[in-house]
Formats: structure tokens, sequence, C-alpha cells
């Protein structure tokens, strides 16, 4: 039991779940290579722009034959762009166990109106994806951002499925080893993992993907932003950084430091092991204290990313109230910020532990979330 104030602070107090913690050492001067009022059609932004593809595509181990493009409005944008121009082809099957994925079932079904198969499961818990009919279009997240409940593993997807995997996973890339070969559109963002700043999505398409996209024409108008194709074939440019519309030559920039800084990780293994580093601490320190536990069940679950965490202790009456007088508490030190759990979710916490982050950092927020749960509970 923590009853006085903790020596040691966290050097850095950042842990959001985005825009997430940029990386260590970060300034703003590293952005000075920036072309700053220079078109991205220009040789030199459109340099930059192939760069951040072809950056991706290394770190990540993404395979020569699926395209990457740079698109808009975040994972968001991304998303939306998948489902708005790939369903409708076959059977849908719409997957959700957090509010990101319900969004994605909203949409599918209010939205576009499909007449999809949905499956849910209670934050906490994650829908089987064994029982799941991949033979319909299937639309997952791999990491839930708001649940801290992760995919285990692409096992239970057949690679002889005959619909499309379409999976969001912008809390997930960079930090989990996802299954190229299992996943057919993959979406996710600069602000996540690498701490990059806001706006710009990236998709992943396989040959697979593609190929709907230039056998299958959707049922509804589509915007500007969302049309990856041209009079039936794939816009190839987008997959070489002509974007849609103009990108922040800054934020490129800015994800330009970040893939090189995860390069100097050790790239994708070095990032998970950071990322792991960082889960490990909280996990140990929930299995000796028993008022604070995982909001993800299953310990094949938990999130290396997006750690919810939920009060056990049988004194509070009001969850909701307690968790958000912990979180302030923290903040008001400078110690913790913007560590609330996520509107939707149960009340809690939830702690940004993606690669750019230190586990130093984590160690030392640890005694903090003690001392202000202490505090909290002597004034019940």
């Amino acid at each position: 039991m923590t009853t006085t104030t903790p020596a040691t602070r966290p050097a850095n107090p950042r842990f959001s779940s985005g825009p997430c913690a940029k990386i260590p050492g970060f300034s703003l001067d590293m952005l000075a290579d920036a072309p700053l009022g220079r078109s991205h059609r220009a040789n030199v932004g459109k340099a930059k722009l192939k760069a951040a593809i072809d950056g991706t595509r290394d770190i990540l181990g993404i395979p020569a034959d699926y395209r990457i493009g740079i698109v808009p409005a975040s994972d968001t944008g991304a998303v939306e762009m998948a489902m708005w121009t790939m369903l409708g082809a076959r059977k849908t099957t719409m997957v959700a166990w957090e509010s990101f994925g319900e969004t994605w079932v909203t949409d599918a079904v209010k939205q576009l109106k499909l007449d999809a198969i949905v499956r849910t499961a209670p934050y906490g818990q994650i829908v089987d994806l064994a029982s799941v009919d991949f033979d319909t279009d299937v639309v997952f997240t791999w990491n839930g951002t708001t649940s801290g409940v992760r995919v285990p593993n692409g096992d239970a997807i057949p690679a002889d499925r005959a619909g499309l995997t379409i999976c969001d996973a912008t809390s997930a890339a960079f930090a989990m080893d996802l299954p190229w070969d299992k996943l057919d559109v993959v979406t996710f963002s600069w602000q996540k993992v690498l701490g990059g700043e806001a706006a710009h999505g990236m998709i992943v398409l396989s040959p697979r993907a593609v190929e709907r996209l230039e056998s299958y024409t959707p049922a509804w108008p589509l915007p500007k932003i969302f049309r990856l194709t041209s009079k039936g074939k794939i816009t190839e440019g987008i997959f070489v950084g002509e974007t849609i519309n103009t990108p922040s030559m800054l934020a490129v920039e800015d994800y330009l430091v970040a893939l090189d800084w995860a390069r100097a990780q050790g790239g994708l293994t070095g990032l998970i092991a950071r990322a792991d580093a960082n889960a490990k601490v909280i996990h140990d320190f929930c299995a000796t204290h028993d008022w604070l536990t995982n909001l993800a069940e299953d310990p094949a679950t938990w999130s290396n990313t997006s750690v919810c965490l939920k009060f056990t202790d049988a004194r509070i009456t009001d969850g909701a109230g307690f968790a958000k007088a912990v979180a302030k508490q923290l903040e008001t030190q400078g110690v913790g910020l913007d560590i609330g759990a996520y509107r939707d979710a149960p009340p809690g916490l939830r702690i940004w532990c993606g690669s750019t982050v230190e586990t130093a950092d984590i160690a030392a927020l640890m005694p903090w979330i003690d001392w202000a749960f202490q505090s909290e509970i002597a004034a019940l």
C-alpha cells in the first residue's frame, strides 16, 4: 500500500491511446527537412510519400504484391474506404467486441444497409473467430483500442477462404505480428504505435482485395476520397504516393522520422518487444494488487498496447465516479495524462503501452496509481 506520494515520477507522463506519445527524444527540430510550402506533386513531395510507403512495407514485412496507400481521414477513413468500395459483393459478417468495431457494424447495417451477419462480444471478451464463416466478407478489429482485447493469432482464418478479411489494425500495427497471408485489407493510422501526427490513414490491399475492386461496382455512390479505381482498374498512383487529396508534408516528415526510429529499435521485432515489456509491468502490478485487474478476461487476448483495467474493490459503489477521480488525481499530479477509460467502455483506466512509451515510465506510474487508489478509498 502506498500512503505517501511516490518519489519517482514518469519522465514522460503521456499515456494517451491516441494521439500517442511521440518517439523518445522527439523535438520539432527533427522535422527540419519537411518540404513545407512545396506541392506534394513536386518531386520532393512524391519522394517523401513514396519513402513513407516503402518504409512501412519494410518494417511491417508486408508482402511485395500487397499495395500500400496513404489515404485521408486517419484509420477511420481507411476502414470506411474499404467498406464502401468492397462490401456488398457477397454476404458480410461484422465482428465487434468494443466501440470502434461497433461503429463499423453501424455503418454496414444502417448506412450501407447490408443484410449482414453481426457477431458481438461484451467488453473484456472476444468473438470466437473459429465460429465465423470466412466464406463471407469479414470485418473486424485486430486489437480493441477501447477494450484492450486483441486477436491472439490468425489461426482461425482459413487460407482457402472465399471472402475478404478486412482488418482494422490501427492499435496493432507496429506492435503486433500481423499474419499478412490471412488479411486482405489492413488499415491503421500514424498516430498510434509510432506516435505520428493525426489525420492520415494507411490502407494495405492483398491481390484478392485488388481483384474485388476491379471486378465489383457497389450499388451506392462513392465520394471522391473513397475511390480506389478508375475505369475499372486500380488507381496505381495512390500506392506510390500520389494521394487522393493534399497531405500534410509536416506530418509525412514526422512519420518518416518515426520510421527511422523504428529501424533503430530493431524493426518490428524490437517494437513488439518494447510494447510487450511495457504491458508486462502492468500485468505484474495487477498480479500483486487484488483491487485492479485487466478488463480482458483471457490472458491470451491481453493487448500489449491499449491496456484496459478495471477496479474490483468491493467498497467502490460508484465505479465510474471512482475511476474518474483516480484518473483526475494522476493528471493533477502530472504523472499520468489521458488514462481514463474510453467513454463507451466500462469504468476504469486505459494505459497506452505502445512502442514509443518507455518501460521506466510505466514502472514509475504504477506506484502513483496505488497512491491515487488508496487516497480515493480513504475518502469513501
